[in-house]
């Protein structure tokens, strides 16, 4: 069984997207509105697709669904987890996301979206959009109905090393100039509640207001107890940034060897910074990869670099 397999990014062009992802990552993809690199997807939308090795070119959801022992024979009908890189050239809509249950009734049976942002780049005094400052549900309507924005949305200041947890039913939006990477449950369901009314393909994207009013959290947790620490000082090894029900996320800082292990099925790994070998697999900033069950029970590491894991819990 292979250790590691690298994957090759699915990418989503946006109204708000740029060319970062090229310029600072290296990614061979065209364009001036490159808004997410999907780095580890087995989602319908966009999947992720192995690059090399013996299962080059099989797509995520294919090895999840063929060869379940790769993930330590783990249970559940899909791929659990998204892992995204995105850059926000303009400020992106605002918006909220469903929790499981209400995603499987309203669509389709969807998982819901819980998510959480680790601040690759950002400008200085940059703020992100997060929670809201109505006190019941009738205000709330009453100041989105009346387009009071700036009155109804939070914001909090966010510095580079950051990770933000973002629940199902807090309002938030990324920001102009802010470059995080994303981990998520398996799902592109997204209620947008304002686009600032940017016109594309010469109309206003939809927006989702019904449904938002269904699911956004009242009143909304303090936007700055969101922000789970700084871990841009991280020591080098592993450290733990979010823990919640749907997936651990760390931060692995590599200088020369390192090996640790998880006791888990397998497990997702970006790299955001160097570069290095996992196992025998050479990597380097912006490289997705799977490592499998095999690997996870003793993880082997090299170089000079910084990753963001994720995984499952058992």
């Amino acid at each position: 069984m292979e250790k590691v397999i690298l994957l090759k990014p699915y990418f989503s062009h946006t109204i708000w997207g740029g060319r970062k992802l090229r310029e600072v990552f290296g990614y061979d993809e065209p364009g001036d509105d490159i808004g997410e690199c999907w780095g580890i997807s087995a989602h319908p939308v966009g999947e992720s697709t192995a690059l090399g090795g013996e299962y080059d070119g099989k797509r995520l959801s294919e090895l999840w669904n063929e060869h379940r022992e790769l993930f330590g024979n783990a249970s559940g009908d899909r791929f659990p987890l998204l892992v995204k890189i995105i850059d926000a050239r303009e400020d992106l809509s605002i918006q909220v996301h469903p929790d499981d249950e209400y995603a499987g009734v309203h669509e389709n049976g969807s998982l819901g979206k819980k998510e959480c942002w680790y601040v690759l780049d950002c400008p200085e005094d940059a703020e992100l959009v997060i929670g809201h400052n109505a006190k019941t549900a009738d205000e709330l309507r009453s100041m989105i109905h009346d387009g009071r924005w700036n009155e109804l949305i939070g914001k909090v200041k966010v510095r580079k090393g950051d990770v933000i947890q973002i629940d199902p039913g807090t309002i938030h939006s990324i920001t102009a100039g802010v470059c995080i990477l994303e981990t998520q449950q398996s799902s592109d369901i997204t209620y947008r509640l304002y686009d600032y009314d940017r016109i594309r393909n010469g109309k206003k994207r939809e927006l989702h207001i019904d449904k938002s009013l269904d699911v956004i959290t009242v009143p909304s947790p303090d936007a700055n107890d969101m922000v789970v620490k700084n871990a841009s000082a991280c020591d080098p090894g592993v450290t733990c940034l979010v823990d919640c029900d749907r997936y651990r996320v760390s931060k692995v800082r590599v200088s020369g060897d390192l090996s640790f292990a998880c006791d888990v099925g397998f497990v997702n790994a970006s790299v955001i910074e160097g570069s290095g070998k996992v196992f025998d697999t050479d990597v380097r900033k912006g490289s997705h990869m799977l490592i499998t069950a095999e690997g996870a029970e003793n993880i082997v590491m090299s170089g000079d670099m910084e990753l963001i894991i994720s995984y499952i819990k058992n």
